[in-house]
Formats: C-alpha cells, structure tokens, sequence
C-alpha cells in the first residue's frame, strides 16, 4: 500500500503555512495549519514541516546522464538518483550518447531505462541531426511519435551551424509542437577555444572564447524562429549581449526561450587562472559583468529558466592538463541551492519565482505539463504530489566524492551553500526523506 503523507505547517512557495496531504498520487487536501490529522490510519506519515518550504517538483530541461555509451560517468540510475537529491522529479535526458539519441529505439531505451529507476520521470531529448553530424536531419517525427513522445531536440555539445539544416529543422517540429534547443557556439570562432576571451585569458595564455561566438547564432536563429513562425529554445546562455538579443527578440514578439545554468549565475573566468578543470565549462565561465547581466535578465524574465547542463566526467577525464580536460560540471545536486544564493537570499527573486524557473516554466518548454504523468503543476488539490521541500535556513558543505552521482566534478567542492532538500516526492512517493534518498526496494513500486 502507497503511503500517505501529512505535511504538516508547511509553506507553499514559501508562503503563509497550511497542512497538505500527499495520497493515491496527488495533493489530496490542502487547508489551514494545524487543522488535518492522521485519522489514525498506519499508513500515514505525519512530517513536521516547520519552516520548510514546498516547491513542485523541480524539472531540468538540460541532464547529461551519458547512458547509453558513457556509464563509467553516470549511469541513468545515478543521474536521476543525484536529480531526486536535488529536488528534480523529471529532466529531459540530452542526446550526445553513444550511439546518439537519434531515432526512435534509443530514445525509447533511455525513457524506458528511466522508468524502470523510478527516482524521476526521464524525457530523452532527440537529435536534431543524424549522429549530432550536423549534415542531414534525424528522424524528428519517429522519435515524436515513440512511446518516448519526444519534444525537444538538440544536438547540445555541438552548434546547428548550418542556417539551412536550421531551418528545416525549426520548420518540421511545427508540426507537433516541438522545441529546436540551440546550443549557440559559431564553431570558426571558437577553434581551438579554451575559455572565455577576455583580459584572463590574455593575461594567462589560454585561446579565448568571444562571446560574438555565442551572440552570432542567437541573433541569426531567432530571426529563423520569426521567419517559419516555430519555437526555439537557447540553451545555456551566458554573456550580456545574449541577454540583450533574448530581451530583443521577446520584445518583437519571437517564439523564444532560454535558459541560464546555475554555474554561470555565479562563477567567473578569474576561476580558470588556477587552471584547474573542473572550471573547463561550455560555454566558458565569463566575465563578472556577465553574471550581473543573466542574474538580471533572470530576475526580469528575460531568461526563462535555470537548467542545469549536468555534465558529469570520469577523474581521468578531469584530472589533466586544462587542455586536454572535458568540457562539463556537475549540477544537479547543487542548482536550487545556488539559484537561493544568488536570487533569493539577495531579494531578486521569491520562492514563487523559483517555483516558475525551475519547474512551471521548464515542463511548459518541455510540453510535459500535460498529460498522463504531467510535471511543473501547482501545488493545489488534486494535482499531482510532485513536491519537494527545503529548508532555505539550513547550510552545507559541497564534498563532491559524498554526492549521489557518480562523477565527482562539481565546481563547488568545499564551498559552503544555504538550503538543502529534505524530501522529495514523485507523484507521492518519497525518494528522498530526511534529506536521503529513498532506495527503491524499501517501498511499494
């Protein structure tokens, strides 16, 4: 039998305190504190809420979990294991895999293999191009057909360089109302790139990364999006000029959302003067103006989401020189606490506004807030129990080797985060309690 939760004085978006019961699924009732009891059934869980927050379940639009192909990085158990540990009840799983999550069968494999872990809803992301070759279009419509239901296709890692393949592509997922999710890097600007170009990579000899790299393919892409009338999702966006061209684009009317990274909401390029490669991102960590300028179009709506691109790495791949090391950062464990760092401990952003970057807006952009099992719903009677609570007074020390996933390449090793999750619940079943993960066989399925 499922069992029954009474979240007692919790509070919703971090608002006035209710008691909310979690049953059968969904939020069965929700009403002032301290007036809903256990009714004495054994099968209830009275958990003493005081002073923790209850968010919907955080969706991530951007997960690496490398399966299949790269299990020696993350595995798709682990990866959604570390998303439930930070809140996540559903992430869309990128298609740089081995093989490539191109067709029909390997998306349909990843969603499966995802269900079957049962620690968050695994919605795999299609290529945009055959083997991520950027030469001809993958199979699109097969893989939105697929028991998988894909909606969103990239070909994250590399840069749907060719205005022409971009195109057909923003044109044909028209059709079922998908996402183009661009990753903007104009691949001759960037040969050979290894950070940001600036004043640091000058000063310590590293080739640098311009931000027109990134700014170029935005501008040329949203006019793409405006000219066949299709959505078009940026991800990881990260210089100021890309805010200002997003800001631009809404504001004429385009059909285009982006995302920010926690990372680039908070570290700087001044990291890799130590040339240490857990600081080796893509794109690169900018300059301070640059995380000034994605906190504010954050705050403003500017950029639509915070999605983590957890991008976990062997220590061989890591544990190099800096050129020869992985682009990528762990995320998933420590994004809600730095998106409370960086907006809502400095007044930019409210619990509600935490709630719409990190999971109302994502499961839109998704178009998983639909559905048999929908995502990013509110916290009201009779919608699903995906709900995780924090308690933002609580602080923690960031030891990457103790962290849910298997890789151990988090930038924020030995730094010292507010908030922490204490429990997270996917349709009303804990997978994480007290603040630990909740393995499978110790509940019903």
């Amino acid at each position: 039998m499922t069992t029954r939760y009474l979240l007692s004085h919790v509070s919703p978006l971090g608002g006035d305190s209710v008691d909310m019961v979690l049953a059968g699924g969904v939020i069965e009732a929700v009403a002032p504190a301290g007036t809903l009891s256990a009714d004495g059934s054994d099968e209830t869980v009275v958990v003493d809420c005081s002073g923790l927050v209850a968010l919907p379940g955080l969706v991530d639009l951007h997960t690496h979990l490398r399966e299949p192909g790269r299990e020696d990085s993350e595995t798709i158990a682990s990866g959604t294991r570390a998303a439930a540990v930070g809140g996540f009840t559903a992430v869309h799983a990128m298609a740089n895999t081995t093989p490539v999550q191109d067709t029909a069968g390997v998306v349909e494999q990843v969603w499966r293999i995802g269900t079957e872990a049962g620690w968050a809803d695994v919605h795999p992301v299609g290529a945009v191009t055959v083997g991520l070759a950027g030469e001809h279009l993958a199979e699109l419509g097969s893989m939105a057909s697929s028991a998988a239901q894909v909606r969103v296709f990239s070909d994250d890692g590399r840069c749907v360089w060719d205005p022409v393949l971009m195109r057909r592509a923003l044109e044909y997922v028209k059709s079922f109302d998908g996402v183009i999710a661009q990753h903007a890097q104009e691949p001759r600007l960037t040969e050979g790139a290894q950070m940001n170009e600036g004043v640091v990579s000058a000063e310590i000899g590293l080739a640098g990364w311009p931000a027109v790299a990134e700014e170029a393919i935005i501008a040329r892409d949203v006019l793409l999006a405006e000219h066949v009338g299709s959505r078009l999702h940026v991800c990881h966006l990260s210089t100021a000029g890309s805010v200002d061209l997003i800001r631009w684009a809404k504001a004429r009317g385009i059909n285009v959302t982006a995302e920010v990274t926690p990372h680039h909401l908070i570290l700087t390029d001044e990291l890799a003067r130590g040339y240490d490669p857990l600081f080796k991102v893509n794109p690169p960590l900018r300059t301070a103006a640059d995380v000034e300028a994605v906190r504010e179009g954050l705050a403003d709506g500017t950029i639509d989401i915070v999605a983590t691109d957890h991008a976990p790495h062997t220590r061989e791949d890591k544990d190099c020189e800096w050129a020869a090391a992985a682009f990528g950062m762990t995320g998933l464990e420590t994004a809600l606490s730095v998106v409370q760092q960086t907006m809502v401990d400095t007044g930019r952003m409210t619990w509600a506004d935490v709630a719409r970057v990190l999971s109302t807006a994502p499961a839109r952009i998704g178009r998983i807030d639909e559905g048999a099992r929908p995502q990013g719903r509110p916290l009201e009677v009779g919608e699903p129990a995906n709900v995780v609570l924090v308690d933002p007074s609580a602080t923690r020390v960031v030891v990457p080797a103790e962290q849910a996933t298997a890789s151990a390449n988090s930038p924020f090793g030995g730094h010292e985060l507010p908030g922490a999750v204490v429990a997270t619940f996917l349709r009303g079943r804990a997978t994480v309690f007290e603040g630990r993960p909740v393995e499978q066989a110790e509940v019903a399925r």
